[in-house]
């Protein structure tokens, strides 16, 4: 699938997953890790005490960050974050690029960063993403509806998570339909608004059958683990 040619103020739907379909997630930290990583990149400045940072992710579900931080990170950011589910061999966001060539930069600190970790943890070397970060163009709101819904139902491949996936931790259906964790640096309200409550969502999410559709256009594999 050729990538989206990506322009300000319009949004994407990137994916990308592990060479060879390999697991890029083996555990909670790594969950965690990319977490942080995912929400304060939206700018271009320095990620401090990350391997800190992230250990109060696991045990708190949400970031350690300074509201000065977060300030400068929103000022400063390139992209909005919509929506993302992280999968054991894959991830699926929704990012709206604020400047030209935001989304790209973006990608490339996440991937990089990411990366670096895996490799150094897990001792290995090499590419551990295949290839370049896939993107597709939102053309309309309801194709953005829809490819939410297809987002927030990827879990559902995994047996742990069937029929429970907003309750998923590595993805922002939980903050779709309920207190969103992350604040000012997910912006999920141009779906969001669009639905008298939460419990509409849900079931819209539950007969949404984007899932089935997307997967054949894109062949992402879920891997069926925890």
């Amino acid at each position: 699938m050729p990538r989206a040619i990506i322009a300000p103020d319009e949004y994407y739907h990137i994916f990308n997953r592990g060479v060879n379909k390999q697991s890029v997630f083996l555990d909670k930290a790594d969950y965690a890790r990319m977490l942080f990583v995912l929400m304060t990149t939206q700018s271009l400045i320095p990620l401090y005490n990350v391997g800190r940072n992230t250990q109060t992710l696991l045990k708190t579900g949400g970031l350690n960050l300074s509201s000065a931080a977060v300030k400068k990170n929103l000022k400063d950011r390139v992209v909005e974050l919509v929506a993302f589910a992280l999968m054991p061999n894959h991830f699926h966001f929704i990012v709206k690029e604020l400047e030209e060539g935001g989304t790209s930069s973006y990608l490339q600190r996440i991937e990089i960063a990411y990366t670096k970790y895996f490799n150094a943890k897990y001792r290995r070397s090499g590419y551990l993403f295949q290839g370049p970060f896939q993107s597709v163009h939102v053309s309309s709101n309801e194709q953005l509806l829809h490819l939410s819904a297809y987002i927030h139902k990827n879990p559902a491949e995994l047996s742990r998570w069937k029929h429970k996936e907003d309750l998923y931790p590595w993805s922002s259906y939980q903050d779709f339909v309920g207190e969103n964790r992350w604040g000012k640096l997910l912006i999920p309200e141009i779906v969001r608004n669009q639905f008298d409550n939460p419990g509409d969502y849900l079931n819209f999410v539950k007969i949404s059958g984007a899932k089935e559709r997307l997967d054949q256009e894109i062949s992402i594999d879920s891997s069926d683990q925890t």
